[in-house]
Order: structure tokens, then C-alpha cells, then sequence
């Protein structure tokens, strides 16, 4: 499924950007019995459903022509959100200094399957957290970013 997103992130990229979005991530993602093709995009004043009606009518037919999906699909446009997941080295690089939250797919061996703070860096193998967490990325289920509602 990650070849399709690229594909589709490849193509459409120029495209929203054109029309002034960013195309923060492209997700191919099969639930239950349906599948679904979700874009996210963002601009620095948010998005709202005007927005993400606009990227549609202007990537529907684009995406109909080139029939990279043989599925049948439904196709989603919208934000991030506030608390966005971060798939991508781009992602992470967005977010270094900030507050994170990072779930593992199984405990590690100090007992924890969730770590919460301060981004520091990270390479190929690993993300660092603050006070000296190191943590294998391929152990990693999800990360996303904090927001703290006050």
C-alpha cells in the first residue's frame, strides 16, 4: 500500500501546493470492507471544509485517470488535525523541541509501551526523547504530536 500513497503523493503534490496547500501525508488504508484514500493537507491558517472541498474537485479527476487504485475507494480530504501522526522523517524533523507521544506495538523491556516528551532527534534506527530515551523505531506503532487543551 505504501507504493500506491507514493504514487499518489507524487502526483498530486505540485497540484495542491499550485493551489495553495501543502499535502502534509497520503494514507491508502483498507477497513473492514471498504477502502479509503485520505489527503491531508494544511496551509498556515488551518483548513476548513471549504478547503478540503476545493482539493477534491481539483485531484478527482486527476486521480480518476490514472486508476493507480483498481479497488474501488472512497477518497477523503481533510486536515492533520491538532494531534497529527507523524509517518515521515519530514514529519519528525517538523516537530523536533516539541512534545510527542509515541506508542509501541508491545511493551519494551523496561515494562513501558508509551513514552510522552521532548523530540531531540533521531536517525534511521532510532528517535530520541528527552533524558536520554531511546527508542527503536521499528518497535514504534504510532507517533503523534501533543496539544495541550487549557
Amino acid at each position: 500500500m505504501a507504493n500506491i500513497e507514493e504514487k499518489v503523493e507524487n502526483l498530486l503534490k505540485e497540484k495542491i501546493e499550485n493551489i495553495g496547500y501543502d499535502l502534509y501525508d497520503v494514507e491508502y488504508a483498507k477497513e473492514g470492507k471498504n477502502y479509503f484514500l485520505r489527503i491531508y493537507i494544511d496551509k498556515p491558517e488551518g483548513i476548513d471544509l471549504k478547503d478540503c472541498e476545493k482539493v477534491n474537485d481539483e485531484i478527482s479527476d486527476i486521480l480518476d485517470e490514472v486508476n493507480y487504485i483498481k479497488d474501488q475507494y472512497f477518497l477523503e480530504v481533510s486536515s492533520p488535525g491538532i494531534e497529527r501522526i507523524l509517518r515521515k522523517d519530514k514529519h519528525l524533523e517538523q516537530n523536533k523541541g516539541k512534545e510527542i507521544h509515541v506508542k509501541l506495538f508491545k511493551k519494551d523491556d523496561s515494562g513501558n509501551k508509551e513514552y510522552q516528551g521532548i523530540l531531540q532527534d533521531f536517525n534511521e534506527e532510532y528517535i530520541f526523547l528527552e533524558n536520554d530515551i531511546k527508542i527503536e523505531r521499528k518497535h514504534i506503532a504510532q507517533i503523534k504530536t501533543v496539544y495541550h487543551w487549557d
